[in-house]
């Protein structure tokens, strides 16, 4: 969004589309900014159909207050530490998309030598959603019978995966992202 675009996704998607869109502009790219106000998930349009803002600051100055309830802080605050723990996520030249079974799941690999990250978006903000998704594990010098650890750097959960092909589940009630980290293998980035 920018101070002249309220795009029809934030009006409707309600707190899950703000989130989502963070996560995709905080892993998918090294770098990237949120206008004022995004934090708190402001969504009135003009009116209905615009995808002006209500409150725009392109005619005015805002006042707000950025520890009202339903705020992003948390979520940009972890992700922008794990950006910082993680130099996988602070290069542009290493984003690969393995496959997903669902379309509204993205699914998309971030390599460094110092750990893979994979990262799994739910692009339903209203609805959970779940796929199998790839892990290349030949690429990772990983057989496909051995068992792997990936941590979900959103939450701290750990699971214990096996093989090529895993399965998630986001629902945006809840999560709308899993951040996960693979550590030890070997294998081109």
């Amino acid at each position: 969004n920018t101070p002249d675009i309220l795009h029809e996704y934030l009006q409707i998607g309600g707190p899950p589309a703000f989130k989502i869109r963070l996560v995709l502009a905080a892993t998918l790219s090294p770098s990237y900014g949120i206008y004022s106000g995004y934090e708190l998930c402001e969504n009135v349009p003009l009116r209905p159909d615009s995808e002006e803002y209500l409150d725009s600051e392109k005619y005015q100055l805002r006042w707000r207050d950025y520890h009202a309830p339903g705020n992003l802080n948390e979520d940009i605050r972890g992700l922008n530490r794990i950006r910082r723990e993680n130099p996988a996520l602070q290069r542009l030249d290493n984003l690969s998309f393995p496959q997903s079974s669902n379309e509204q799941i993205l699914w998309y690999r971030k390599s460094a030598p110092e750990g893979e990250i994979f990262v799994a978006v739910n692009l339903d903000p209203a609805a959970p959603q779940e796929a199998n998704v790839q892990v290349p594990v030949w690429q990772l010098g990983l057989s496909h019978e051995q068992t792997y650890e990936v941590e979900d750097l959103l939450t701290g959960e750990r699971h214990r995966w096996r093989g090529e092909w895993n399965w998630v589940r986001l629902d945006p009630a809840l999560a709308v992202a899993h951040v996960f980290r693979l550590r030890g293998t070997r294998g081109p980035a």
